[in-house]
């Protein structure tokens, strides 16, 4: 099924009697004086929808939305993968990503009501091998610290033992890593978010309920919640049914990056971002949060609940975020962004991976809210259909529409001065092995492990022991090495610096090119001594 094509559940994307019973609704609201209603018609929630996948060219998309707990809106547009056509369908399965971060917080949450951890249990309590680079910090980080971003670690620090997959890196490795990745700031100073310590809480909540990371989701999420597609860990790709394969917009084409075995492995990273569910277990999740039926809200205790949605790490508010929305408070709770949005509560998080973009947003106080899933370039498709749906809730009364906010954020870098220019390295040349045979051989990083920065033929390749995907050619520009990574979805090429001279004191780092690359790239971290030669 083609792009901007629908796969719809019979009858189109919302029952008849469903749609009469909102029309019902909107027109007695505006009889009261009222506006406290989702105003916004399935006919022109399609023609958004269809607009944000012309404009941003999506191979596929899934859309949910729900009004005052019931769910009123699910559109389904595109394939799995492009030009095959197998449609996008509600049980479809996409990577969410970071939205995994609120499911192991909850996780945590369902032990600590079972009394077996608290939130202010030191780590170490349960994983005595824990270690930070800083000794007290290392004594004092609480369960509660590995859910909140405050830890004092650079953005994204460790990142590169997580992605790009597949890689070596296990979890212990993990663990171990992070004694050597030296902080930026101080400890509970502010915010910073990372991925690495949130593997660390679904090693906790392992050693505290006595089953895999993986285990307990089932378990304590996806089992009592009914969220019967949901997928973590290893599992076969044709018993999963339909599955959303990643892709990237290339030369006017969506094309498949990283794309599935026959058999998905369990990954590392599962407890940061390694949940796999379908828009229809999606907001089945969402409503759990929203509009609990009895056995939902038995699943956790009101004091849980409260916990995971209060305000635990103040986050900085963009200047957009002002604009757009009137934003005069962020934070991140376990799991969650919480915000004001034209005054009102909105509890919310986005899920990033190569490929794979989503966003679940809540708005609490009107039981409402959406869901998106998108297996393509989706970056500022979220961002564009995030504030269109939620300015249907928030100011129903305007126009609020894909063309309106993807021209204003086509406009913005250029208006607010926040962009920095990647530096022009379109001409190079590969670097020779005479001019680096003093920077050839084995080299190590204490948390990264070791690399290969060795001659081939007339170039110089580097090559990481442990994730083979990072391997390419070193090439010089303008007086500057970078690597030139063989595979296209290492889409964050890296400078090479050789520092120091004589055989004390060398090493070589690394910096991303672009400076606005994506932070899991954590070249920055990097700091690599001799370890040997090239035989």
């Amino acid at each position: 099924m083609g792009r901007g094509r629908t796969h719809r559940r019979r009858g189109g994307c919302v029952s008849t009697r469903l749609i009469r019973g909102v029309q019902v609704v909107l027109a007695l609201a505006a009889a009261l004086g009222g506006g406290n209603v989702f105003a916004t018609t399935p006919v022109e929630l399609d023609r958004e929808v269809d607009a944000l996948v012309e404009r941003y060219h999506l191979p596929g998309l899934a859309v949910g939305v729900i009004e005052d707990g019931e769910i009123v809106y699910t559109r389904t547009v595109g394939e799995t993968v492009e030009g095959t056509g197998d449609p996008i369908a509600p049980a479809t399965l996409f990577k969410i990503a970071s939205n995994t971060k609120a499911m192991t917080a909850s996780v945590l949450a369902r032990l600590v009501d079972a009394g077996e951890l608290q939130w202010e249990d030191p780590v170490v309590k349960h994983l005595p091998g824990f270690r930070m680079h800083d000794p007290w910090v290392t004594r004092e980080m609480q369960v509660r610290d590995l859910l909140i971003h405050n830890s004092g670690l650079r953005e994204g620090a460790g990142d590169l033992m997580l992605w790009p997959e597949p890689n070596d890196y296990d979890r212990g490795d993990i663990i171990a890593g992070l004694a050597h990745l030296k902080p930026q700031r101080s400890f509970r100073s502010g915010y910073a978010y990372d991925n690495l310590l949130y593997v660390v809480a679904g090693e906790v909540a392992a050693a505290a309920g006595g089953a895999s990371y993986e285990a307990l989701v089932r378990r304590e999420v996806f089992e009592p919640l009914g969220l019967t597609g949901c997928r973590v860990g290893a599992f076969d790709l044709e018993s999963a049914g339909s599955v959303a394969q990643p892709h990237s917009h290339r030369d006017g084409a969506n094309v498949v990056v990283n794309r599935d075995d026959s058999r998905v492995p369990a990954i590392t990273s599962a407890a940061a971002g390694g949940i796999r569910c379908g828009l229809a277990d999606m907001l089945k999740w969402a409503q759990t949060w929203l509009a609990p039926d009895p056995s939902q809200k038995a699943w956790l205790s009101d004091t849980q609940r409260a916990a995971l949605w209060a305000s635990h790490t103040p986050l900085p508010i963009s200047q957009r975020d002002r604009d757009w929305n009137g934003t005069r408070f962020r934070a991140y709770g376990y799991g969650w962004r919480l915000a004001d949005i034209d005054g009102e509560w909105s509890v919310s998080h986005t899920g990033t991976l190569s490929g794979m973009y989503s966003v679940l947003h809540l708005l609490p106080d009107r039981r409402s809210g959406f869901v998106v899933l998108i297996n393509g370039s989706g970056d500022r498709a979220r961002t564009v259909i995030n504030q269109v749906l939620v300015k249907h809730f928030t100011r129903p009364d305007e126009s609020h529409t894909v063309e309106r906010y993807a021209n204003l954020l086509e406009r913005q870098p250029v208006q607010d001065g926040t962009n920095v220019s990647k530096p022009d390295v379109s001409v190079r040349r590969p670097a020779t092995g005479e001019e680096l045979r003093h920077w050839l051989g084995t080299w190590r990083d204490p948390w990264f492990g070791e690399i290969r920065l060795c001659s081939e033929g007339d170039t110089v390749r580097f090559a990481a022991a442990k994730s083979p995907m990072l391997a390419g050619v070193v090439m010089e520009s303008a007086g500057r090495y970078l690597v030139d990574w063989d595979r296209d979805s290492v889409d964050a090429e890296a400078w090479l610096f050789p520092r120091g001279d004589g055989e004390q004191g060398r090493r070589l780092e690394m910096a991303k090119v672009d400076p606005e690359a994506d932070f899991s790239y954590d070249y920055e971290d990097l700091s690599f001594v001799p370890a040997g030669g090239c035989d």
